[in-house]
């Protein structure tokens, strides 16, 4: 199965039992859930790697006899056009002085990340659940401005942890191609018991919840 653009990815910051953090001031919003958006100018890529661990033969015989596969250790490299600044602080878990400064006190903010495909007939949507991981971001080129504008997008890289609800997996693929897609369930897995309105069920497009 092929799989289309980049539809959107969704963020929200979970804690140490991978339980959403929601409400004013403490999530990503109202109800804990931020959509990369058009005030955000999108996102542009989500990388995904090491969603296989490593392989290592097992010779025997002078033959290659079996394989051990190690465990997935995915990462997610995000390029982000312009994303909310205080949304971005508070996933790389950095610490407000509440006069618009923010440092880095290393407390790690555990996130939770959606990202969302499409098929190539753009009729059904393939989702990569990840519920726990730790963003961070590493360099900042910044440049001078010449004939062109230099612009420096936000380039952040999630590490995935095991999930819970995943049977401690980092990971976990949805799609509405499954006839027993449930699309609640999968919201409440990913966003560590978040109840998706019922008006937003369906299998079809993912919803915008408030910033």
């Amino acid at each position: 199965m092929a799989t289309v653009g980049l539809y959107q990815i969704q963020l929200a910051l979970v804690d140490e039992s991978q339980k959403l953090i929601s409400g004013t001031g403490a999530g990503l919003g109202t109800d804990g859930i931020y959509t990369v958006d058009h005030e955000d100018l999108g996102t542009k890529t989500a990388n995904i790697t090491n969603l296989a661990g490593t392989i290592a033969k097992t010779y025997g015989n002078n033959a290659v006899q079996d394989v051990m596969v190690g465990t997935s250790e995915p990462t997610v490299a995000l390029d982000i056009n312009n994303l909310n600044y205080q949304v971005k602080q508070q996933i790389k878990g950095f610490v407000s002085d509440s006069k618009g400064g923010w440092t880095d006190e290393n407390v790690k903010a555990h996130v939770a990340l959606l990202i969302t495909t499409q098929t190539i007939d753009r009729l059904h949507f393939v989702y990569y659940g990840f519920g726990d991981g730790i963003m961070t971001e590493t360099a900042a080129n910044i440049q001078t401005d010449a004939q062109a504008e230099q612009r420096v997008d936000d380039a952040l890289t999630y590490t995935a942890l095991s999930t819970i609800a995943f049977n401690n997996q980092p990971y976990k693929i949805y799609s509405d191609l499954d006839p027993k897609f449930d699309k609640a369930n999968m919201y409440k897995e990913v966003f560590g018991g978040y109840v998706l309105p019922a008006s937003s069920t369906g299998s079809g497009t993912t919803t915008t919840p408030a910033k």
